[in-house]
C-alpha cells in the first residue's frame, strides 16, 4: 500500500518523460495529453525555453524568502501590472492561496478604510475556489465541505445569472462579490460576458469590490491572456495560477492600488511565495504568452477544435449533448457517464480531466498544432463509437 495520503482516486499510470502535448510512460506508451495537468502545463511538456529558464535560476540561488527583495518577483509584477488592470502583485504557490488572498484583501480593504462591519463576500453557486477552510466555504459545496466542522462564516451566495437574487444579497455587511468567469471544476460553465458586466456596474454601484477567480481562466486559456477581456470590465482584484507557472508552482493576487491599500507590512506572507526558480519559470512563461501569435494559435486551435467535435457530436448524439466553453478550456457535456467517457478515452490514449454535471474537460496546452487536434478528434470518435456500439448491444 503506497504511503502517500489516499485524497485521489489515481489512474494506474506512470509517466516518465514529456515533450509538448505528450506523455510517455516507461514502457514508450505514449498519451495525447489533453488535460494539461489541469490546465496548468500552457506551454506543454519541456519547453526548452522554461527548462533554461529554471536551468539558469538553478545554478544562482533556489531561496532566500521574502525577507529580502527578489528581483524576479519585481521583474514579473511589473510585467503583470503592465499587462492588466493591476498596480500591485502578491505571489503565492497555489491558486487556494491567491483566492485566500484575494478574499483577506477584500476584508482588509473596508477595515482599513473605516468600515470594518464589511467583511462578507457573494460567492455563486457552483463555484468552486480551493481547498482551504475559507475558499470551500467560498465555494459551499457539501462535497467539499463535508466533516471539516463549522462552515468559514461570511460567504453568501446567489444563482449564476440572477441580479434580482443578488442585489437581495447585499446588505451592509457585504464587501465584496467573487466569480470565476467560467466555472471550470462544476463542468465547464460560462457565467456570460453581459453577467460579468452586471456585477461590474452593481459593485461600483454598492462600493464593494469585484474579484475574479481566474485561476482556471488566466494566462491565454480562453484566447485572451485574462477571460474578462471578453467582457470588456476590470475587477479589482484577481487571483491567477496554473497556468503562469507553466508546470512549476506559481500562484498569484492582482490588485488595483486602492483594493491593496489595507495589505501593509505583516499583514499577509509567504515564505515559499515568489520564489527565485519560481519566479524565473514564470517569467519565461510570459516570455511565449506575450508574443503575438500566441493568444491567435489559442484562438484558432480553439476554433478548429469546436469545428471537429461538432461534427463528432453530430454523429454520436446519444453520447455527447454539446460542447461548452472558450478558447481551450472546453467541455464535453455527456449524455453516458462522463466516467465512462474518460476512461474510454483514457483507453483511446487521449488524458482528460473530469469536472462536475457529467462533463468531461479537454484542456489541451496553448501551444497545441492542427495535427495535435485532428489526432484528438480521432481518438474522441473512436471512443464515442465504442461507447455506442456499447448501447447498441
Amino acid at each position: 500500500m503506497s504511503a502517500v495520503l489516499g485524497t485521489y482516486a489515481r489512474i494506474n499510470v506512470e509517466f516518465e518523460r514529456g515533450e509538448g502535448a505528450w506523455l510517455e510512460t516507461a514502457a514508450g506508451e505514449r498519451y495525447l495529453d489533453f488535460g494539461s495537468g489541469v490546465a496548468v502545463n500552457a506551454l506543454g511538456h519541456a519547453h526548452p525555453h522554461l527548462i533554461a529558464a529554471l536551468t539558469e535560476q538553478a545554478h544562482k540561488v533556489w531561496h532566500t524568502s521574502n525577507l529580502y527583495r527578489v528581483p524576479g518577483q519585481e521583474r514579473l509584477a511589473e510585467r503583470l501590472c503592465a499587462l492588466t488592470f493591476a498596480d500591485k502583485v502578491f505571489f503565492t504557490n497555489s491558486g487556494a492561496e491567491a483566492m485566500e488572498c484575494s478574499i483577506k484583501m477584500a476584508r482588509k480593504y473596508h477595515s482599513y478604510n473605516g468600515q470594518p462591519e464589511r467583511w462578507r463576500v457573494i460567492t455563486f453557486v457552483d463555484a468552486f475556489h480551493g481547498r482551504t477552510l475559507a475558499t470551500i466555504a467560498a465555494g459551499n459545496q457539501e462535497k467539499h465541505l463535508k466533516g471539516f466542522g463549522p462552515k468559514v462564516d461570511g460567504f453568501d451566495q446567489v444563482p449564476v445569472g440572477d441580479l434580482d437574487a443578488l442585489r437581495a444579497a447585499i446588505t451592509h455587511e457585504t464587501a465584496a462579490l467573487l466569480i470565476e468567469p467560467i466555472q471550470g471544476e462544476s463542468g465547464v460553465r460560462p457565467v456570460g460576458w453581459p453577467f460579468l458586466r452586471a456585477l461590474r456596474e452593481i459593485a461600483d454601484e454598492h462600493g464593494l469590490l469585484l474579484i475574479l477567480d481566474e485561476v482556471q481562466t488566466g494566462v491565454g486559456r480562453t484566447g485572451k491572456l485574462f477571460a474578462h477581456e471578453w467582457a470588456g470590465i476590470e475587477p479589482d482584484i484577481m487571483g491567477i495560477a496554473k497556468g503562469i507557472g507553466g508546470g512549476f508552482p506559481v500562484g498569484a493576487c492582482l490588485a488595483t492600488e486602492k483594493a491593496a491599500s489595507g495589505m501593509t507590512a505583516g499583514s499577509h506572507g509567504s515564505t515559499f511565495g515568489g520564489n527565485p526558480l519560481a519566479m524565473a519559470v514564470a517569467n519565461a512563461v510570459l516570455d511565449i504568452a506575450t508574443k503575438p501569435e500566441f493568444l491567435g494559435n489559442v484562438q484558432e486551435m480553439s476554433l478548429l477544435f469546436k469545428q471537429r467535435l461538432a461534427e463528432i457530436i453530430d454523429r454520436h448524439p446519444r453520447i455527447i449533448a454539446d460542447i461548452r466553453g472558450e478558447g481551450l478550456l472546453l467541455g464535453l457535456k455527456c449524455k453516458v457517464p462522463s466516467a465512462d467517457v474518460s476512461s474510454t478515452l483514457f483507453a483511446e490514449k487521449l488524458l482528460t480531466v473530469s469536472a462536475g454535471d457529467n462533463v468531461v474537460r479537454l484542456l489541451p496546452p496553448l501551444i497545441v498544432t492542427e495535427a495535435e487536434i485532428k489526432d484528438a478528434c480521432e481518438k474522441i470518435e473512436s471512443a464515442c463509437a465504442r461507447l455506442d456500439a456499447t448501447l447498441s448491444a
